[in-house]
C-alpha cells in the first residue's frame, strides 16, 4: 500500500492541512505543504453555506475536461468535507494558486463524467481510491471548477 493511502497519512493530513492553509494563504498559493512534496495544491475560498464567511481549505487538483477537478475525500472520513457542501450551496468560489486567485464556478460531476474524472484524480493520487473503500457510506464528491465569466481577481 502506497503511503498516502494509509490511515497513519489521513491522520497526519489532517493535522497538516491548517498550516498547509496558512502557508497557502500567505504565500498566495506559492508554497504549501502538498507543493512541497510535488503535488498540485490549490486554496479553495468557498462562501460558508451558514455564516455568509469566506472560508478556505487547501486542496489538490487535477487538470481535466476544460477546468480543475477537486475531490472531497475528506481522507476517507464517514463525511463530507464543509467546502464540499458550501459549493452544493453557492457554486462561485477562488482558486488561489501559483500568486493568482481567479474566480471559478464549481459543478458536482455525475455518471460518466464523474468516472472519467475520477480516474483521472486516481491515477494522479492512488489514494483516493482507498478513501473511496473507508467511506462506504457516501460517494466521495468530485467537483470541476471552470472559470467564471468575471475576470480574474
Amino acid at each position: 500500500m502506497k503511503p498516502g493511502a494509509t490511515r497513519a497519512w489521513a491522520a497526519l493530513g489532517r493535522f497538516l492541512a491548517p498550516a498547509d492553509r496558512v502557508l497557502l494563504a500567505l504565500s498566495r498559493g506559492r508554497v504549501g505543504v502538498g507543493a512541497a512534496a510535488g503535488l498540485s495544491t490549490l486554496l479553495l475560498t468557498t462562501t460558508g453555506r451558514h455564516s455568509g464567511q469566506p472560508r478556505q481549505v487547501p486542496v489538490l487538483y487535477v487538470r481535466h475536461g476544460g477546468g480543475l477537478v477537486v475531490v472531497g475525500s475528506n481522507w476517507g472520513g464517514d463525511r463530507h468535507p464543509g467546502w464540499s457542501a458550501n459549493l452544493l450551496a453557492q457554486p462561485r468560489a477562488e482558486v488561489t494558486a501559483r500568486g493568482r486567485t481567479t474566480a471559478v464556478t464549481a459543478r458536482l460531476l455525475t455518471g460518466e463524467e464523474r468516472r472519467s474524472a475520477w480516474e483521472k484524480v486516481a491515477a494522479y493520487w492512488p489514494a483516493y481510491d482507498a478513501y473511496a473503500t473507508r467511506a462506504p457510506d457516501r460517494a466521495i464528491r468530485v467537483f470541476l471548477l471552470t472559470r467564471s465569466p468575471e475576470t480574474s481577481a
